[in-house]
């Protein structure tokens, strides 16, 4: 795979809670010169990293109801709106793992549609990405999770935060694959710190690589020429 290639699958991503200015200058910075697809920040810095990647190519992603999702799904829709109004075009939100495993499928639903319709209202061209948390879910209530996805018209199936106990597998991300065919993108986050996991995980059916380690895993890339 050349440099450019998998710069284009990766949204740098700076999530940490301690984060400042100063980093997320850092991290825009650090997409510039690598050519990232995106970056990807907590919605507080939003309008500030649009600022910063005025007139580059770099999207900026944000955060909805992250990490946990235990949030009403009015204020999940209004955080995503409010992001994509001021330039977010990419806005990967957390399902309410809770109702999944109450067997609230409605519910679940609801929560991915309003984020869906917010987004899509304030800009038809904006993503929204749904983060299933798969450490958490049996296999069948992944499937399920993924299922609620697709029927909500959600753009992309995420598997993690990287702040639950467990981040992105082969098998999960292979298992989504299969599910949506090639209806909707795969995003494998959390844990993907190094050259061989990203390839494993592209190889797998993803899509789009999560991580904050972007710029040593096209490094270690470049080291082997």
């Amino acid at each position: 795979m050349q440099r450019y290639e998998l710069a284009k699958l990766i949204d740098h991503t700076l999530l940490k809670p301690t984060a400042t200015f100063e980093d997320i200058d850092r991290l825009c910075s650090e997409a510039i010169e690598y050519g990232f697809y995106s970056v990807c920040v907590n919605s507080a810095f939003v309008e500030y990293t649009v600022k910063k990647l005025m007139n580059t190519p770099i999207k900026v992603c944000t955060t909805v109801g992250f990490p946990l999702g235990a949030v009403d799904r009015e204020v999940k829709a209004f955080e995503a709106k409010k992001a994509v109004s001021q330039g977010a075009l990419e806005v990967d939100m957390v399902i309410n793992l809770g109702y999944l495993k109450n067997g609230d499928y409605l519910e679940v639903r609801e929560d991915i549609e309003s984020v869906v319709k917010a987004v899509k209202e304030e800009n038809k061209d904006a993503k929204v990405k749904v983060i299933i948390e798969t450490c958490y879910l049996s296999e069948s209530e992944k499937v399920t999770a993924v299922k609620l996805c697709q029927e909500a018209n959600a753009d992309f199936v995420k598997t993690s935060t990287g702040f639950g106990t467990g981040g992105a597998t082969v098998e999960d991300v292979k298992l989504i694959r299969m599910l949506v065919g090639d209806s909707m993108g795969v995003k494998a986050s959390g844990g993907i710190r190094d050259l061989a996991t990203a390839i494993k995980m592209i190889e797998a059916g993803a899509n789009r690589i999560g991580t904050s380690s972007g710029v040593a895993i096209m490094e270690e890339l470049k080291n082997k020429g």
